[in-house]
């Protein structure tokens, strides 16, 4: 084993989440190699950063959502998605499921969920 940290990408439209959950994974030993705003941006980043995991927020403002961004990013980067809904209804979790989720984050997120999920 090489020592590197693992490296995450944080996908949120909320500059305080970003920096939140940047906060925690850094405390988890994880490196930030990146953040996106958007599902147009974080297609484009996670393409050029190949991160080992993406946190990815379902809502994002503009016409894509994470699920898009994610159904883009997984066969070009075959990475652990971590989806973070604020919603459980069955419709979103549906379309998370379109996908390959490593792990489904119900906002609001606990610190224990997402070392959980991290470490899995």
């Amino acid at each position: 084993m090489n020592g590197a940290k693992k490296t995450c990408m944080i996908v949120d439209d909320d500059f305080l989440i970003r920096k939140y959950l940047g906060l925690m994974i850094e405390e988890f030993g994880y490196e930030l190699c990146g953040v996106a705003g958007g599902a147009r941006e974080a297609v484009e980043k996670a393409v050029q950063l190949k991160p080992d995991t993406i946190l990815m927020d379902v809502r994002l403002e503009g016409e894509m959502d994470g699920v898009d961004a994610s159904l883009e990013i997984y066969p070009q980067v075959p990475t652990r998605i971590i989806f973070i809904t604020g919603s459980a209804e069955p419709d979103t979790m549906a379309r998370i499921h379109l996908d390959h989720p490593h792990a489904i984050l119900i906002k609001p997120i606990g610190i224990d969920q997402l070392q959980r999920a991290l470490a899995s």
